[in-house]
């Protein structure tokens, strides 16, 4: 265990109940809770249930004088009117273009709006790279294409090779672009880039979409969001008189000019605009020499809700994603309180609403901090922990961001494991979960969880069929809970999250992004 343990530092990591555990996720993904929809009734079970058992184990409020933060929401159906009109190319919503709008409001658009190619959208002052140089692109509308220019060179020393930077996101596209101006943004979807085929676009980018007020995250947005298809990107660089392969071939060098298209986009979208409010969870063990220091341990306690199919309600209980990390924010905080003394710094449990709508519960307290953000050390996110059986490694998704790992390597070692990257990168997952919220400020933050090698046979045999099941059941009705699952593995990765929060809590560290990271310079920023 760590050197700087206390007397009865092993015993509080022994302490987890697996029996205890069970019964917690179990109860989270029971049909009672419908699926944890933000602002149902299965909402205030599950923040009840959160709240109740951080004031029995003697948590303080984490927002005052109160357990929640209320969360602002919007919930915008987009639908456009007529079709998307450029030159006389021919549209089909959703085949092969979808348009959306964050803006509150009943109608947006886009009337002879010039359109502009700009590369990658992407502007990196760290990677001396700016797509949106020499160009002025305000109340125009934008061409961009997915991922970045290290990922499809394949080159190492270009931003980060296979690895996706943050640039490489389609959020960070549409943000930019609102920053630069534009009224609106095309991406030009490509499967092996985006990392999903065009199905996911069509599904994920149509009915309802769930939205931070434009007042609360302070940040502009373009007027028209808007994906089309690869065939559609060819069609419309060919009615420009260009080559959409010569173009995209341009766009990797950093000497890339944006390239005015000479056509212009028209549509209409009407917006359906419903407002409610969810909650996160806060609580804290104050800190014994410094209180106004935090370690944060987060999970997101909210899945999709419910579904009727045939006259029958079925539920999306999310047992893995997440009644495992909303259990085990409850868990690690109860095995801090079974320490002899409290941390020398607070520890800090956020359980978050509405990551399956956008991260929009940790996205608010990102804005709307109950500390400083200058004042938390680090954050460790806990989304679907490992029910696939005992490892010997631990897969770290972001790996080589920060010294967090440093902490976390210790706290594998003891239990004789070591960190290995995810295994597929390019897909840019450290970016889809709640960690990246405060990330994106410059606090450091892990995800890891799992691993890719099972301690024994024994183990493999459990993780095999589990991990068959969980890639079936992801966000679908099967997601529920199974007295089969690895358990043990789940328990292992609650004892190493533990520990390193533990040594985070009693040093007098601060660490940082590595260099070359893209948020050191927003932690440095905010240290000064």
């Amino acid at each position: 265990m760590s050197a700087c343990a206390q007397d009865n530092f092993i015993a509080a990591y022994q302490s987890f109940d697996i029996n205890a555990i069970k019964a917690d996720v179990k109860t989270l993904s029971s049909d009672k809770f419908a699926g944890r929809e933000p602002s149902t009734e299965g909402e205030i079970l599950t923040t009840n249930m959160l709240i109740s058992r951080f004031k029995k184990l003697g948590l303080t409020p984490g927002n005052g004088d109160s357990y929640l933060q209320a969360v602002p929401m919007n919930s915008i159906v987009s639908e456009p009117v007529g079709t998307l009109t450029i030159a006389d190319i021919a549209f089909d919503f959703p085949k092969n273009y979808v348009a959306s709008s964050r803006q509150t409001r009943e109608q947006i658009s886009l009337e002879n709006s010039e359109l502009v190619f700009v590369g990658y959208g992407i502007n990196a002052p760290e990677y001396q790279w700016n797509d949106y140089k020499n160009i002025d692109v305000k109340g125009k509308t934008v061409v961009v294409l997915v991922n970045d220019p290290g990922y499809a060179t394949q080159d190492p020393a270009l931003f980060d090779g296979n690895t996706m930077t943050y640039y490489g996101r389609w959020t960070y596209k549409y943000e930019e672009a609102a920053r630069q101006g534009a009224a609106g943004a095309i991406i030009v979807h490509e499967t092996k880039p985006a990392s999903y085929g065009w199905n996911v676009i069509e599904s994920s980018w149509t009915g309802a979409q769930y939205h931070l007020p434009a007042k609360e995250v302070n940040e502009a947005v373009v007027d028209v969001e808007m994906w089309i298809s690869t065939d559609k990107a060819h069609e419309l660089m060919a009615k420009a008189g260009l080559d959409f392969n010569t173009l995209k071939a341009q766009a990797l060098s950093n000497k890339f000019q944006a390239v005015p298209l000479k056509l212009n986009a028209n549509i209409k979208v009407n917006n359906t605009i419903t407002a409610s409010v969810s909650n996160n969870v806060i609580a804290t063990i104050p800190g014994r020499t410094s209180p106004d220091e935090h370690v944060i341990y987060m999970g997101h306690w909210d899945h999709l809700g419910s579904t009727v199919i045939d006259g029958k309600t079925l539920y999306f209980n999310g047992a893995h994603d997440n009644a495992t990390g909303t259990a085990g924010l409850m868990h690690i905080a109860k095995a801090y309180k079974a320490l002899d003394k409290a941390p020398e710094r607070s520890v800090t449990f956020m359980a978050a609403t509405a990551e399956e709508q956008g991260r929009l519960g940790s996205r608010y307290f990102a804005n709307h901090p109950t500390m400083p953000l200058n004042k938390v050390v680090g954050l460790i996110n806990m989304d679907s922990l490992d029910i696939s059986g005992l490892k010997t490694d631990l897969t770290v998704v972001g790996f080589g961001k920060s010294a967090l790992e440093d902490y976390l390597a210790k706290a594998a070692k003891s239990q004789g494991r070591i960190l290995t990257p995810e295994q597929t990168p390019e897909r840019g997952y450290y970016y889809r979960s709640d960690h990246f919220s405060l990330a994106k400020k410059g606090v450091p933050a892990l995800s890891a969880g799992g691993g890719s090698t099972w301690l024994n046979a024994e183990q493999k045999a459990i993780g095999e069929q589990v991990s068959a099941l969980v890639a079936k059941c992801y966000h679908q009705t099967c997601d529920e809970y199974n007295e089969n699952w690895g358990w043990q593995g789940m328990i292992a990765e609650l004892q190493v999250f533990f520990e390193t929060g533990y040594m985070l809590s009693n040093t007098k560290d601060w660490p940082n992004w590595r260099e070359g990271s893209e948020f050191k310079v927003a932690r440095d920023a905010m240290m000064k």
